[in-house]
């Protein structure tokens, strides 16, 4: 008897344990403090002039995206601003198979000035019958939720990271070219 009820406790507190677990986020998103968006920012010092980055920067985009006229919207040299609107592509498995989950727009914003850049990537947003706030998938408390929105949450923070540590070393100042004596 002692066991039995010993082995039920035990059990319930492992459930307990396991649904405490479920409930804290898996994904640690940054959140802008004034408009309590998901927002990836940062000043990186790199050397270089205003034009040096901003064809750095071009370069970059022509790299990273398919279509770069489409993705970018704003090309300021002058002012130094470059304004790219893109997607993400949520994938899911179901019965083995991958599977498009969903897309999630963003927006990124690149401020070139003298010897460093600052990128301000935002607005995401779920393309579904219409768009909403990707902010929502971090609720776990919504009518909505399910547990894929934590998978969701956690592929847009990898692919964001990804682009950014891309962004940083494709403006990194090209190594200088040794002259060709023979």
């Amino acid at each position: 008897m002692k066991i039995t009820l010993l082995s039920i406790i035990a059990t319930m507190l492992i459930f307990v344990g396991l649904n405490a677990e479920a409930q804290t986020p898996t994904v640690k998103m940054p959140i802008d403090p004034e408009t309590k968006l998901i927002t990836y920012k940062e000043v990186v010092t790199v050397p270089g002039t205003p034009a040096e980055l901003y064809n750095r920067a071009i370069e970059w985009i022509n790299k990273q995206y398919k279509n770069p006229a489409d993705a970018t919207k704003v090309r300021d040299q002058a002012s130094g601003i470059i304004e790219i609107v893109h997607r993400i592509e949520l994938k899911k498995t179901e019965q083995g198979a991958e599977l498009v989950a969903g897309r999630v727009d963003y927006s990124m914003k690149l401020e070139l000035k003298d010897g460093r850049f600052r990128y301000t990537i935002t607005n995401f947003n779920m393309k579904d019958i219409s768009r909403q706030p990707f902010e929502r998938y971090l609720n776990k408390q919504d009518k909505a939720y399910i547990p894929a929105w934590d998978d969701y949450l956690k592929q847009v923070d990898d692919f964001t990271r990804n682009l950014i540590e891309s962004l940083k070393q494709g403006m990194q100042a090209p190594a200088e070219k040794k002259p060709d004596t023979w």
